[in-house]
């Protein structure tokens, strides 16, 4: 599959850039998406809940009424679930969500997750530049000018230079990912891909199966 090269004004530099068939160009495995996108969503949890149940509470263990003889039914100390103020049945306790998922795997569902954008021609490939200050206004530009100010965009790196990386910080719907780091879920969460030069060859080198 070969895609033009845009600059960063938007203009098509008449070079062709080629996406590995064995990453962009696979049938995408539904199942490897989803199991890696629930295990990113669950390492991203804190599991810090906690509800204090019955023999944790701090009232008194007195038993309120008698046990028989009441007409009512047994009725235990004031930690009780049952009323108001007590213990919670089976509360939250703070848990770890993570669980295991094989290297082969979640390579698979990033490579899925490549080629559903590849299918629906979402991705866009541009020069490598760099900006000599921050300023959001230049790569606010530059969404502009490659028409991917409209949504959700992902613009991926070798690495992310300083001045790149705080021209886009103020930009809600920019984010920012270097090719090493890339994930399923970042790349399903985003609208347009943009890939630099350089990202594409680090990719088509090192997500191959």
């Amino acid at each position: 599959m070969e895609l033009s090269i845009y600059n960063i004004k938007g203009e098509d530099t008449g070079r062709k850039i080629n996406l590995n068939d064995e990453i962009f160009g696979i049938e995408p495995n539904d199942h490897a998406i989803y199991m890696d996108v629930k295990l990113i969503m669950a390492n991203r949890r804190q599991g810090t809940h906690k509800a204090k149940e019955r023999s944790e509470m701090s009232g008194s263990t007195r038993k309120l009424i008698r046990q028989k003889g009441g007409g009512g039914a047994r009725r235990g100390d004031i930690n009780s679930p049952l009323l108001v103020g007590g213990g919670r049945v089976f509360g939250p306790r703070p848990r770890n969500y993570s669980f295991k998922l094989n290297k082969k795997e979640k390579a698979l569902a990033r490579r899925s997750a490549l080629a559903y954008k590849a299918k629906n021609e979402e991705i866009r490939v541009i020069e490598d530049f760099s900006f000599d200050a921050p300023k959001t206004k230049n790569f606010a530009a530059l969404c502009k000018a490659i028409n991917v100010s409209d949504a959700k965009s992902l613009f991926v790196f070798p690495v992310i230079e300083e001045n790149i990386r705080r021209s886009a910080n103020n930009l809600p719907k920019a984010s920012l990912s270097t090719a090493a780091q890339l994930n399923t879920y970042d790349v399903l969460n985003c609208k347009h891909l943009v890939l630099t030069e350089d990202a594409v060859a680090f990719i088509n080198d090192n997500f191959k199966a």
